[in-house]
């Protein structure tokens, strides 16, 4: 059973050790456009999606291998003409609103939106009970 366990183990550790491709960075990832104005753009949207391996992270602030090449892409459509509102929607075309930092607000998000304010009242709600009865 003992022998089983760290079989497994190193089977895990070599899985994770061969997670990461030994490819090099793409050169984009890093490197600013040479039109301020553009990179400004290109900033701008990067901060306002989430990296899909971090995803607590934008894919600015993300060293993770997708999160460079997504930056490389961005900048890349930038440097081409495209608006960063055309490629927001492809982003989340390919992954979902979930990307974005911003969902939009829509049926299947108003509890993401709702949530927040409904547990602050209940919060209100059950402090307002508990007062009620240390007052008695």
């Amino acid at each position: 059973m003992k022998r089983a366990a760290i079989l497994i183990g190193l089977i895990g550790w070599a899985a994770t050790a061969q997670a990461d491709s030994l490819m090099p960075a793409d050169p984009m990832a890093d490197t600013q456009l040479s039109d301020p104005a553009k990179e400004a753009q290109a900033k701008a949207l990067m901060e306002n999606l989430r990296c899909v391996v971090c995803q607590g992270q934008s894919i600015a602030d993300s060293d993770a291998e997708l999160a460079g090449d997504m930056r490389a892409m961005v900048r890349r459509r930038i440097a081409a003409g495209e608006k960063p509102e055309a490629i927001r929607a492809w982003m989340v075309a390919r992954y979902g609103d979930w990307i974005s930092f911003r969902p939009p607000v829509e049926p299947l998000t108003w509890p993401l939106w709702a949530a927040p304010i409904l547990f602050l009242l209940v919060g209100l709600w059950l402090a307002r009970g508990r007062f009620r009865r240390r007052g008695r």
